[in-house]
């Protein structure tokens, strides 16, 4: 019979420890949480020193009764969850659901899986850290207290089924600001002049910059006219040399914006990827804003780069963690084998762990050896002058293997490469001379990894609070993650060519986004609601603050239930009057303008179904007097809609024809734009519009639909209800409102009616929720 029972928070750490431990030790997982406060019901006893309410959810009434029971079974129970606060949470809330005694229950830490760390941790145990549970408690609590006292007023003011939330309302706030910069933001143009010369042999090209921007087109050709006659020599050459050095390895931010740079991978996707890197024990804990790395770790990193690339690639680097931070792990994330360069597992996580592992090395290995050459060419009697720069790499260092990407839209990566041998006072020849018409750019919209950035420069939030962050802002629709069309500008182009100046114009589409961070019109009034009532909520120095004090809460120097108490008390009476104010119209509403042909006031606003535009007033006197409604379309903005705008959208639906006898009507829904015929609907796609659709594009897309359903269907027996189709998983039964997989190497199109009653008959009951 086993000893000792090791508690962990997946089964998929439980697997990869149990392959440590001998017959001793019996391994189980919690599956997470196993109590928390209830979902409905506020579960915070305010009057009772802020004490929460937890339960047992139904679901894991089951596991709590299994994991209870294997505890009195042993000598010991050793709880191994993960050593951040959630982690430390986790394992007092198993000690106080089991009932373990603290005489025989053991808390155990590590920080990557592996055979070392895990009989390391076993030798060295500790008690529960109180002081980091009572942190996790404090975040759990003040989050409840303000989503269960602001949401009620959000679904009064605004609309139902809203919810408000300490830092993901923060996150909001700086979207949509982002959003209201770039609308007022006004483009402002200038000449950027790049010259190419003729070096003396006759043949060697060598291009040079101006090196100042030309304000306006009579500026160019003023300046152009000067150069025709001017006379070019190379002023002066500096060489310098220039070192550049690897970035720090990995914390949880900044794998969350690297791999979204380089991979592509949204924030929560790489939290879960390299959660299974972890858990499979390929990488150290990843939830951390640590950059140190242990001894091992830097010695291991040491014989790897030796042994691959020589001494000369090597250098020792200790960093040092800025931020306090002092509930996450240790050390940064890293291979926890130095010398495992490739691992077996699915594509994804072998992706991941290649940037981790090359981030990794590279931190430890030699500076980059660069020399920056600049060479600056006199034109006659003008103060200004052309400048060539170029860059030449004489050692790689630890270029070799890594280098960071940026999320700076405007900052290109520039290989200058080599500049041709001049001297001193060499004359050269003019060959041409552009000037090209550049803008000012907007500021960029967030993608998650920059807000991520954002978020850890303004002190808000951890490392196990951003992935969750952005996920329920974007589940709840204040923000969608999506793509923006650009917008065609015209620019100016003047070149001087010999000795004749030709002006010309050209297009460019600007302003284009993909898997960028947009606020939805619902977004945008809750952020301004919470902006004007609670500004302490989403003020970014209280958020940071709140963050400050959690971390005081961990170290012990404050407790937690004062730290509540302070809040609560400036907090509810906020709530109370806000509650009490009267608005004569619904938050977020806008006028528009005048109805021409009812003389009726035209709003937009926040519906329960999303954003909608309305002509008039309810009339309680008159009850044929009633408003009239309509949808917007995705991408247009109760900020942005015209009265033009507004008034198109009441066309809808409108008849555009007819198709085997049936009229076929457009029109815009909760769920978009569509087209209904026979009693049936037919979603328009993005590239057309519901208000310039045709009928023959209508037509189209329902013959392209019956095709795909004559494609979609196999059989089907009308007696017994039975189809069978083809799905997106293969082929299937569908009877009575369920789904019957088939049986492997079925042949679908040879199933008799017996067959499929089989099928059906022998597949498991369905579970009850």
């Amino acid at each position: 019979m086993q000893k000792n029972l090791v508690i962990v928070e997946s089964p998929a750490k439980a697997k990869t420890i149990e392959k440590f431990l001998g017959k001793d030790y019996k391994v189980m997982s919690s599956y997470g949480h196993i109590r928390d406060l209830k979902a409905k019901e506020f579960s915070v006893d305010v009057a009772n020193n802020y004490a929460p309410q937890y339960v047992i959810p139904a679901d894991k009434r089951k596991l709590v009764s299994e994991l209870k029971k294997a505890a009195h079974e042993v000598e010991t129970v050793l709880l191994a969850s993960d050593e951040d606060r959630e982690g430390e949470a986790i394992a007092w809330h198993l000690a106080e659901a089991l009932g373990l005694d603290e005489k025989s229950t053991q808390r155990i830490v590590f920080h990557e899986i592996t055979k070392n760390a895990i009989l390391h941790a076993l030798e060295t145990p500790r008690c529960i850290d109180i002081n980091l549970v009572n942190a996790q408690q404090a975040r759990r609590v003040l989050d409840r207290i303000v989503g269960f006292e602001v949401s009620p007023i959000l679904w009064r003011k605004v609309k139902p089924a809203l919810s408000a939330g300490r830092v993901q309302s923060v996150a909001v706030r700086l979207i949509v600001e982002r959003e209201r910069e770039i609308q007022q933001f006004t483009s402002e143009s200038s000449f950027r002049v790049i010259a190419t010369f003729v070096l003396p042999d006759g043949e060697t090209l060598l291009k040079a910059e101006l090196n100042r921007r030309l304000k306006d087109m009579a500026e160019v050709e003023s300046f152009l006219e000067t150069c025709k006659s001017a006379d070019f020599t190379i002023e002066d050459i500096t060489t310098k040399p220039v070192r550049k050095s690897p970035a720090a390895p990995f914390t949880t931010s900044t794998l969350q914006q690297e791999a979204a740079r380089k991979l592509g991978f949204s924030v929560s996707q790489t939290m879960m990827i390299a959660q299974r890197l972890y858990e499979s024990g390929h990488i150290t804990y990843m939830r951390t804003d640590s950059v140190n790395l242990s001894d091992l770790a830097l010695g291991t990193a040491r014989e790897a780069i030796v042994g691959t690339y020589g001494e000369k690639y090597h250098k020792f680097r200790k960093y040092q963690t800025k931020s306090k931070g002092a509930q996450e792990a240790h050390e940064a994330i890293r291979p926890t084998y130095m010398n495992t360069s490739e691992i077996s597992a699915h594509t994804q996580e072998k992706r991941l762990y290649d940037l981790i592992f090359k981030r990794t090395i590279a931190c430890q290995m030699a500076d980059a050896e660069l020399e920056n050459t600049a060479i600056s060419i006199r034109a006659g009697a003008m103060k200004e002058k052309f400048v060539a720069t170029g860059e030449v790499i004489k050692f790689d260092g630890f270029l070799h293997v890594y280098r960071e990407s940026s999320d700076d839209e405007t900052e290109k990566e520039q290989e200058n490469g080599l500049l041709p041998p001049v001297k001193p006072n060499e004359p050269l020849t003019q060959q041409e001379i552009i000037a090209t018409e550049r803008f000012t750019q907007r500021p960029p919209r967030y993608t998650e990894a920059s807000l991520v950035r954002r978020l850890e420069e303004l002190g808000i939030g951890r490392p196990s609070t951003y992935a969750p962050t952005i996920q329920t802002i974007q589940n709840r629709e204040y923000v969608v993650r999506g793509d923006k069309p650009g917008e065609e500008r015209t620019y100016h182009i003047c070149a001087l060519k010999d000795g004749k100046i030709k002006s010309s114009q050209k297009k460019e589409t600007i302003g284009a986004d993909r898997n960028k961070l947009i606020p939805t019109d619902t977004g945008t009034v809750v952020n301004d609601f919470l902006t004007e009532y609670f500004p302490d909520i989403i003020d970014y120095n209280f958020t940071a603050n709140v963050e400050k004090e959690f971390d005081a809460i961990a170290e012990g120097e404050l407790s937690w239930t004062g730290a509540l108490d302070k809040f609560y008390r400036l907090f509810h009476p906020v709530v109370e009057a806000v509650s009490a104010v009267k608005t004569a119209h619904k938050i977020g509403e806008r006028q528009v303008g005048t109805d021409p042909k009812s003389g009726e006031p035209v709003f937009v606003k926040i519906g329960r179904y999303g954003p909608i535009a309305q002509i008039g007033h309810a009339n309680p006197d008159d009850k044929e007097a009633k408003p009239r409604f309509a949808s917007l379309m995705k991408e247009q903005s109760i900020e942005t809609i015209t009265l033009e705008e507004t008034l198109k959208l009441f066309d809808l639906p409108r008849i555009i024809g007819e198709y085997e006898g049936d009229e076929l009507t457009a029109g815009a829904g909760r769920f978009g734009p569509f087209i209904r015929h026979c009693g049936k609907y037919i979603s328009i796609p993005r590239t057309l519009n519901p208000l310039s659709i045709t009928a023959d594009e209508a037509i189209q897309l329902i013959e392209d639909k019956h095709r795909k359903e004559t494609q979609r269907h196999i059989a089907k027996f009308e007696a017994e209800d039975i189809e069978i189709l083809h799905g997106r998983y293969g082929a299937y039964i569908a009877h009575a409102g369920r789904n019957f997989r088939l049986p492997k190497n079925t042949d679908p199109e040879k199933l008799t009616l017996d067959d499929c009653l089989k099928i059906i008959a022998a597949a498991p009951e369905r579970k009850k929720s």
